[in-house]
């Protein structure tokens, strides 16, 4: 992402924070000063002084003078000093203690994420979903050159449906189940499940591709798709959603079976629905039905109020389905359970 897209990102979230002044309470037991270090992350410095540490925009100064004052980098020092009565978060470059009149050069790679990039690396660049008319139209791979059952790196494939000679780099998926909207039972889209990426050798009907990395096997029937030649968006800027934002967890992504901290999730709610990347959610266990035993009236049932289980935030979006991390987790979370606007 260019620094100017990034600053652009950045001065929205500070109009959106407006919204939010009123809000804005800090952490009781926030430093007064702190010296970035490798390793943190922007989330975890907004927690340090904020209850709310997506609210971070509406304390931070931009101080023309740093060049890149957006962006946080190890050695850093951050001061909490108030201004007519209001909290400021102002940044004082560890590098730059004297300014001078000179060029210099900083790699947007070193500064601190927004949050701990490991944990969604996989999720970033991949196509991951796709919908029934993709599966309809994508390439397929129709036969191994060498009539193995299975390949992998280093194997030649055919593929048919990959028209003119633009697109030279594929990744290949397997279709996956469908991602189904708890409410409506509507399908949203599609599973893609990564296997690798095949260069083309020679194109026609059908191309030839060199697998030149995969994860798992390649099959007959998986499916390609131009790969992604994009730096992926690894700074984020995190900011609430339109208020009376819903949405539900459909989805547990990598594996795994239990909802925790730093797990990535599936909502059903996307970019068609107004989802941007940085949108903050909290997470609430859906209130069992239970049999009231109490009230003397048959089969009674009640209810039990939804309960608030964590915070996520969206790192990618979909049409209609969106990839969050799941920044804290107070209890056990489910598929179905609620998203809303904090």
């Amino acid at each position: 992402m260019s620094i100017k897209k990034l600053f652009g990102m950045v001065c929205a979230a500070l109009l959106a924070g407006s919204l939010y002044a009123a809000d804005v309470v800090l952490n009781p037991d926030h430093p007064d000063r702190y010296i970035v270090v490798k390793g943190d992350t922007l989330w975890d410095i907004s927690t340090m002084f904020l209850r709310d540490p997506w609210l971070w925009p509406e304390i931070w100064y931009v101080n023309p003078q740093i060049a890149n004052p957006h962006l946080i980098y190890p050695g850093d020092i951050l001061t909490l000093v108030y201004v007519d009565g209001k909290p400021q978060l102002r940044l004082q470059r560890g590098r730059d203690a004297r300014l001078s009149p000179q060029i210099r050069v900083e790699s947007l790679e070193s500064a601190i994420p927004t949050i701990p990039i490991d944990a969604i690396k996989q999720f970033l660049t991949k196509p991951l979903v796709v919908s029934e008319k993709d599966l309809e139209i994508a390439p397929y791979i129709v036969a191994s050159a060498d009539e193995h059952v299975v390949t992998g790196a280093g194997d030649r494939v055919y593929a048919r449906r990959i028209e003119g000679t633009d697109v030279g780099l594929f990744d290949i998926f397997k279709p996956g189940g469908p991602y189904i909207d708890p409410d409506t039972n509507e399908v949203l889209g599609y599973e893609a499940i990564y296997v690798g990426q095949g260069a083309v050798q020679n194109f026609g009907d059908p191309a030839t591709l060199l697998l030149t990395k995969t994860d798992r096997e390649a099959r007959v029937g998986d499916r390609l798709w131009p790969a992604s030649r994009e730096d992926p968006i690894t700074h984020f800027t995190p900011h609430a959603p339109a208020p009376g934002t819903e949405g539900r967890i459909i989805a547990v992504l990598g594996g795994v079976t239990q909802i925790g901290q730093f797990d990535v999730v599936a909502i059903n709610r996307g970019s068609t629905d107004g989802m941007e990347t940085g949108h903050i959610l909290r997470i609430f266990q859906a209130g069992e039905i239970t049999r009231d035993n109490v009230s003397g009236k048959r089969g009674d049932t009640v209810r039990l109020p939804d309960e608030d289980a964590g915070m996520l935030m969206v790192f990618r979006t979909f049409d209609r389905i969106s990839f969050c991390l799941v920044m804290k987790a107070a209890r056990a979370m489910h598929i179905n359970d609620f998203v809303r606007a904090p």
